[in-house]
């Protein structure tokens, strides 16, 4: 059995009430319970925080995971030290957002941490969340 690791960036500990017509009305903990139900026979440790360094060391602490899903929230446009930490992440991650980023305004088309990533999943919404667990069980378990 492996453990994933759900990290989930600023402000998403407010979905569900925050501008619920863009990022919809599942809260995080409904998102938690859709990846583990994603994942049967393997746990996953979720981690949310508005702080960009409590995220780096979630990653450093993580490093016997077998995968992850990232939702960095804003940090996706300024945070290098995350970046850096999932750069050296021994394991597939993959890049969530839940609203279509290239959709949006102009400055959230670029994302620093999408190159070392696995894969970017934008636009499914919470659903976006499940389809990346499948997706990493996949890379994980070939």
């Amino acid at each position: 059995m492996a453990e994933l690791l759900l990290l989930n960036g600023p402000n998403l500990a407010q979905l569900g009430r925050r501008r619920p017509e863009i990022y919809g009305t599942t809260t995080l903990a409904g998102i938690e319970e859709m990846v583990v139900k994603a994942v049967p026979g393997h746990t996953v440790r979720a981690v949310q925080d508005e702080c960009e360094g409590a995220l780096v060391r979630a990653v450093h602490a993580a490093g016997d995971c077998a995968g992850a899903i990232v939702n960095p929230g804003a940090l996706m446009m300024a945070g290098w030290s995350l970046r850096d930490a999932l750069e050296s992440f021994p394991a597939p991650w993959i890049e969530v957002h839940l609203s279509n980023v290239w959709a949006r305004e102009e400055f959230r088309h670029h994302s620093v941490l999408s190159p070392p990533a696995s894969g970017v999943i934008a636009g499914l919404g919470a659903d976006g969340y499940r389809v990346a667990a499948l997706a990493l069980l996949a890379t994980i378990e070939v």
